[in-house]
């Protein structure tokens, strides 16, 4: 409930405002996932959930200021990130999400970076304040292959997503974080990856035809949380990037908005295809080596 709540606040804020640069949709994903499900891998170091997502959120700003094509900056922020995180010994992986918010989105006004630090100080401080991390090992092995792996599949997305001539999809953020935990889930299906489709497929249409029929940026936030949290409990599923993706109308360039939802299918059917492919030759090397 206190992060519905904390959801809705920060869209109220940017209504008052007038600055859709301060609605963070993987905020949103922090909150619930910090908050509400306690996610283990989130809150083992509470503090770089205020120090990953912020330094991302910088590096893909100033990224966003460079005068190189659009392409070319996803491309540099993924690669500068990855180094990043592995600098920092960090495996949070809503940072990957803050850093190439600010380029498809084009923010270039400081609200943007100013709405990063706030909120996720916050989000870290209810963290520890109410002490969310108890009992969780600060240190987990981190097998950094993995982020190897990520970035070859985002490559081989972008590269289609151009060819094909909608460079705009190339890259959208809720996905790239479940693409990243994904790959490290011990065990991935078939079933999980239909589920992670239908589930973030569904939240972004939702949220676009809101969006697109409501005036009120308040209620439309509203609504989109309620609908998401009934479409988990369908699902039977926790994936906090779902509260994210009804956020992206909100600060996607216009004339992409009505899109989303065709992109997200396509892109999340593509992304979590090749994530499955990996993981089974993965899981049949092991058996092999086994044997």
């Amino acid at each position: 409930m206190f992060a519905i709540g904390f959801i809705v606040a920060m869209v109220l804020a940017a209504a008052v405002v007038g600055d859709a640069e301060i609605i963070l949709p993987e905020i949103a994903a922090m909150a619930v996932a910090l908050w509400a499900y306690r996610e283990k891998g989130w809150v083992r170091q509470p503090e770089k959930i205020f120090i990953a997502p912020s330094a991302t959120a910088v590096i893909g700003f100033s990224v966003n200021l460079l005068d190189i094509p659009y392409v070319a900056k996803l491309v540099l922020v993924l690669f500068l990130m990855a180094a990043l995180l592995r600098l920092m010994k960090s495996n949070f992986a809503p940072s990957l999400a803050t850093g190439v918010l600010p380029i498809v989105t084009n923010a270039t006004h400081a609200s943007f970076l100013i709405a990063i630090f706030a909120t996720t100080l916050v989000l870290m401080l209810g963290v520890l304040v109410f002490r969310l991390n108890k009992g969780v090992p600060r240190n987990a092995p981190v097998n950094y292959r993995y982020m190897l792996v990520f970035l070859a599949l985002h490559l081989i997305w972008i590269g289609v997503a151009v060819a094909a001539g909608y460079p705009q999809m190339a890259v959208i953020p809720p996905i790239t974080v479940v693409v990243y935990e994904s790959l490290q889930m011990p065990m991935y299906m078939a079933k999980m990856a239909m589920k992670q489709i239908a589930v973030l497929t569904l939240s972004a249409t939702i949220g676009t035809l809101l969006y697109l029929n409501i005036d009120s940026w308040v209620l439309v936030a509203a609504f989109d949380m309620a609908i998401v949290y009934l479409i988990l409990r369908v699902f039977s599923a926790r994936i906090p990037a779902a509260y994210a993706f009804p956020l992206l109308p909100f600060v996607f360039p216009a004339e992409s908005v009505p899109q989303l939802p065709y992109a997200a299918a396509v892109v999340s059917a593509f992304l979590f295809g090749l994530v499955l492919l990996f993981k089974t030759h993965e899981r049949r090397r092991l058996v092999v080596q086994a044997a």
